[in-house]
């Protein structure tokens, strides 16, 4: 008997529970791959666990099958295959032919008869097996050579039978688990079995005859009812046993050697993980290949003869450099005279543990890559010792002391890195201005960031990291251990050339270069400058939300009659529907919904709602901002420091977090007295704000080209009651507060391609009414409603939408098979141009604004970007210079058919600032 392990997988059956556990997924091209990334990772960690030397999976093949002949009802009660399942059958298939796994399929057999027939084959050599499945059915495969997994949760949990686990869970062995299906039916194949006998009846029943034919023959014997069913159905059971029986001799041929696993085809495995947008899978093939080149130069080194045998799986070909270490005075001197007549410098470099800068690696060319590390005695990721210690003690008299031949070091990359001549090429050049600004360094020449190159290419993929923007582009796997730095620096110059290529052949060029490039250093410079807070008022205004949360809980628990945990949603919902007998609006697997649209909606019901709804809003804002900021404040600074994030967006707009400064809630006057913490950094200086007024509908004008909407906008005229007397047919000065507001959800409605019942959720007017409102708005503003239909046509044909500046955004929502991500789709493709058009004409903005500062030798600085908004810390005597300066600046960022309008204000904090 061999001791090889054999793994058959029923194919279809993991798919499914795969496509039902994992919730949906689909790549930035709009492939669903729930299924498929929760199969994979399954199926990876049954090989980790089993170490199986031959793997198979089996598929069923068509939905009828020769027991369709014996019983045309047959899963007459199955579900058709879900629309987002089918086309992940084929994409799984290919993942296990880049796995090298044998797949075995045949018309009119199922999954189960072909694993019958592959563990039968299996048996006869003496080899073990374990099946893998959801189907209980494969129970009556077990024998002393083949153990069942079955699924138990999820994709994560897995129950293991022999025959003894067969025995304890059902009293049957499994060769009589056909019988006990044949009495008892089973209900998910539609197999009847003989109705009124259950499973312990049916185990009493196989102990004492041993099968079912057996308890046909001596039905004359079995008393009382058990008698009068199995006399009354025995026919039908002998069909129920004959259709959950597997098939173990199915006509093919199973040749076992071909189902030896070698591994993965790694190279096709990773170019299919790429496709399908599996980072964490990515990063496990990414991390193999890392530790394979390592085990490779570990053996190198050793002068042991290298081959397949001395490397890690995968066998894939990592990034070679040959590189110069920087660790004497000459060398560095010499690098520095090297990278200034270059004019051109590719830069990696690593912090410690401790966040400090502790290594770099540089290429000049494709042949001059170093490597300079600022910790000689350990690895750049340990923690940096303290300012002054004998880091490098031990090294040679050229080197010097520890200490001065780190001032040397830092002292050559502080001369190339500021030398305005020297272009600098890198990946997430905030990351890098960060990390040199810690050392005392700033970063004068950068000319290209990879990062943000790949992110305009492709903006909805979540892979920005070097090692995912290299797979992507360069097939390429970087090395780890010493080499990496350099490596990395070799790797950013070739992607380098390689999408800037790409952005000219985009025409999306003037983009990145005028754009989004200097923005870098614009959003390094704002977190690095900060945003002066008052904390002792954050400490005031946290106390003063506790107390009137502690009243609000006694007022709670005095309208509900009894002391409860209203943070509970269990025990919320039994006070409101069971106990105060509220209507139930919407239910959860776990009970009743409280959130908050339910909670909106009983509002009116009973007042000890509307309390809860109060409640949440002041926890909200005092464990996220008035506790959530005060630990957040930095304690040398004494400011918070935001960072902005500038790939992440499909859109473009920028967004924050760490603290999110561009979320502080503005509908709640409680909410708005957060702003009062946001200081001036010095009490002779103030706060400005400048706020673009309604660009999204300007450039709604623009794009369109609409008449009404350009000749409102070029007159000044209020646009929304401007639209209020076109949509309502009155004159302007008969319209009422309430049509304007209603003219307003209209306007803004449209952009993101509002319904008549998402207009009549937001403004209560009934779906009749509402839709009259967009037919009449349409009727006026026919410009409008012909961009609409353009731009989604063109959407369609193109497979993308553009901004004004040429920003993509690719919408494989558009021809999904589902109609609501069709629709999401359709208003994707009518606001993105809108929103994303926006978002480059503020990020325009906020580089002439930063360039001007520069240029007046101005100390006011740009600390804040909310969406439309910029805030300004500003000495009161520079306040008119920079008025001027960021009106002009906003307003003639982008010349448009309508004017740009910017509003400001000031004052002592964010809250306070008064319009001018």
């Amino acid at each position: 008997m061999s001791n090889e392990l054999m793994i058959i997988i029923d194919g279809n059956s993991l798919a499914h529970r795969a496509f039902h556990a994992i919730p949906p997924l689909s790549t930035s091209q709009g492939l669903v791959t729930n299924a498929v990334y929760g199969f994979t990772n399954m199926l990876m960690k049954i090989i980790a666990e089993e170490s199986p030397a031959r793997l198979v999976v089996a598929f069923d093949k068509g939905r009828v099958t020769f027991r369709h002949d014996d019983y045309e009802h047959y899963k007459a009660n199955r579900s058709a295959t879900p629309e987002d399942l089918r086309p992940q059958f084929p994409v799984l298939k290919d993942v296990l032919k880049a796995m090298r796994i044998k797949i075995y399929e045949i018309e009119g057999f199922e999954a189960d008869d072909l694993i019958g027939t592959i563990t039968a084959r299996a048996e006869q050599a003496g080899l073990k097996s374990v099946v893998v499945t959801g189907d209980r059915d494969a129970l009556q495969l077990v024998s002393p050579l083949t153990r069942v997994r079955l699924t138990k949760k999820g994709i994560s949990e897995l129950d293991e039978y022999d025959e003894g686990k067969v025995w304890d869970r059902y009293g049957v062995t499994p060769r009589q688990y056909t019988d006990f299906k044949g009495l008892t039916g089973d209900p998910s194949d539609n197999i009847p079995g003989i109705p009124g006998i259950g499973e312990k009846t049916a185990a009493r029943l196989l102990k004492e005859y041993g099968s079912l034919e057996e308890i046909l023959a001596h039905a004359a014997e079995l008393s009382g009812r058990t008698a009068a069913l199995v006399s009354s159905a025995g026919k039908q059971g002998e069909m129920s046993k004959r259709l959950a029986t597997i098939h173990r001799e199915v006509p093919v041929e199973i040749d076992l050697e071909q189902c030896r696993w070698q591994g993965p085809d790694y190279k096709e495995l990773l170019e299919i993980f790429k496709k399908l947008e599996f980072k964490s899978l990515i990063k496990s093939i990414y991390q193999k290949a890392r530790d394979g080149a390592g085990e490779q130069q570990k053996y190198k080194k050793q002068g042991a003869k290298t081959g397949k045998q001395a490397l890690s799986e995968p066998d894939l070909e990592t990034y070679p450099v040959t590189y110069q270490k920087l660790d004497t005075t000459s060398r560095l001197n010499s690098f520095v005279k090297a990278a200034r007549k270059s004019g051109r410098l590719a830069l990696s470099c690593a912090c410690n543990a401790g966040g400090a800068l502790a290594g770099a690696g540089f290429v000049l060319n494709e042949d001059r890559a170093y490597l300079l590390n600022l910790q000689p005695q350990g690895d750049w990721r340990q923690e940096d010792p303290q300012e002054g210690g004998n880091l490098f003690a031990g090294l040679d008299a050229e080197q010097g002391t520890g200490a001065h031949f780190r001032e040397q070091a830092l002292a050559v990359l502080r001369a190339v890195c500021e030398d305005p001549t020297v272009k600098i090429y890198c990946h997430d050049g905030k990351k890098l201005i960060w990390l040199l600004h810690k050392r005392g360094i700033k970063l004068a020449g950068l000319a290209f960031d990879t990062m943000i190159a790949a992110y305009l290419l492709n903006p909805a993929s979540p892979n920005r990291e070097l090692e995912d923007v290299s797979l992507e582009h360069l097939n390429a796997v970087l090395p780890g251990g010493e080499e990496e730095l350099p490596a990395r620096a070799l790797c950013v110059l070739e992607l380098a050339r390689l999408l800037e290529e790409k952005l000219k052949r985009l025409e999306q060029d003037r983009l990145f270069y005028d754009v989004e490039l200097p923005l870098v250093e614009v959003l390094a410079a704002m977190e690095i400058n900060g945003v002066a807070v008052d904390k002792k008022q954050l400490q005031d205004m946290s106390k003063e939300l506790g107390l009137q949360i502690k009243d609000l809980e006694g007022e709670i628990y005095r309208m509900a009659g009894q002391i409860f945990n209203i943070n509970s949603t269990k025990q919320l919902g039994k006070i409101l529907f069971e106990e105060l007998k509220l209507p139930v609006v919407k239910k959860t697997k776990t009970g009743y919904s409280t959130d908050a649209e339910v909670l909106e909606e009983l509002a009116m019901s009973h007042e000890v709602v509307a309390k809860v709804l109060e409640y949440r809003q002041l926890m909200k804002l005092k464990s996220t901002y008035t506790d959530g900021l005060a630990v957040l404040i930095n304690p040398e600074t004494r400011r918070l420091h935001t960072t902005f994030h500038q790939t992440v967006t499909a859109t473009g707009r920028l967004s924050s977090s760490d603290p999110n400064l561009q979320n502080i809630p503005i509908r709640l006057e409680a909410g708005r007295l957060i702003r009062k913490v946001f200081v001036p950094s010095s009490a002779d200086n103030l706060l400005l704000t400048a706020d673009y007024s309604q660009i999204e509908l300007r450039i709604l004008a623009h794009i369109s080209g609409d008449p009404v909407l350009i000749d409102s906008f070029k007159k000044g005229e209020d646009i929304h009651t401007r639209t209020a007397a076109e949509v309502f047919g009155v004159a302007p000065e008969e319209v009422t507060r309430e049509m304007r507001g209603r003219a307003k959800a209209v306007n803004f409605g449209i952009i993101y391609g509002l319904s008549d019942f998402g207009l009549d959720r937001s403004i209560k007017v009934g779906r009749q009414e509402a839709r009259r409102y967009i037919e009449n708005y349409f009727a006026r503003y026919a410009g409008v409603k012909a961009y609409i239909d353009r731009v989604v046509r063109e959407a369609r044909e193109k497979g993308y939408v553009t901004t004004l500046l040429n920003r993509r955004r690719y919408l494989p929502d558009l021809f999904s098979p589902n109609r609501t991500l069709r629709n999401f789709g359709e208003r994707t493709a009518m606001n993105t141009p809108i929103q994303g058009s926006a978002a480059d004409i503020i990020k325009l903005a906020m580089v002439n604004i930063q360039r001007e500062l520069v240029e007046h030798g101005l100390q006011a600085k740009m600390i804040l970007q909310v969406h439309d908004e910029l805030i300004f810390d500003t000495p009161a005597a520079e306040l008119e210079s920079l008025k001027e300066l960021v009106k002009r600046c906003m307003e003639n960022a982008l010349v448009m058919d309508v004017p740009l309008v910017v509003d400001m204000k000031i004052g002592a904090n964010w809250y306070d600032v008064k319009k001018i």
